[in-house]
């Protein structure tokens, strides 16, 4: 569970860092289906981009611990979480969007489960007790 959880939490983070720079580089460019959305738009993404860019690096360091903390995981997976619940308060406000953001949004809902079973797998199996260690009774 902890190579998976490993390899999972390295994988979020440089995706995260990539799509950031990515907006951070194209602006308006980067967002699907979204036009020629203004200045006010594009400077918003840029800024928002180069937050996905620390919240990317923010995975990495969880994922270069040892071992990896549980709760950092929990926390930033909330966050990708709630990110997917304001796609649906979107979609609700404003109707479908294009249909790179309904699979984006599939994957802000779908994914954090999978950290949070991740996360409590590998705290519990980092709190039970070693087999190699020897059991001494009290009445030794």
């Amino acid at each position: 569970m902890a190579r998976t959880l490993r390899i999972l939490t390295q994988l979020m983070g440089w995706a995260c860092v990539a799509i950031g720079l990515f907006h951070v580089a194209l602006g308006n460019a980067a967002i699907p289906g979204a036009g020629s959305a203004g200045a006010t738009v594009d400077s918003w993404g840029r800024f928002m981009g180069a937050i996905f860019v620390g919240y990317g690096l923010a995975w990495l360091w969880v994922a270069r611990q040892r071992p990896i903390p549980a709760q950092a995981v929990r926390w930033l997976a909330g966050v990708f979480l709630l990110g997917g619940v304001g796609r649906l308060l979107s979609l609700a406000v404003h109707g479908w969007p294009q249909w790179f953001q309904i699979a984006l949004a599939v994957i802000e809902l779908g994914l954090p489960p999978i950290f949070f079973w991740l996360a409590n797998a590998e705290e519990a199996e980092e709190r039970a007790p070693r087999g190699d260690v020897e059991a001494v009774s009290a009445d030794r």
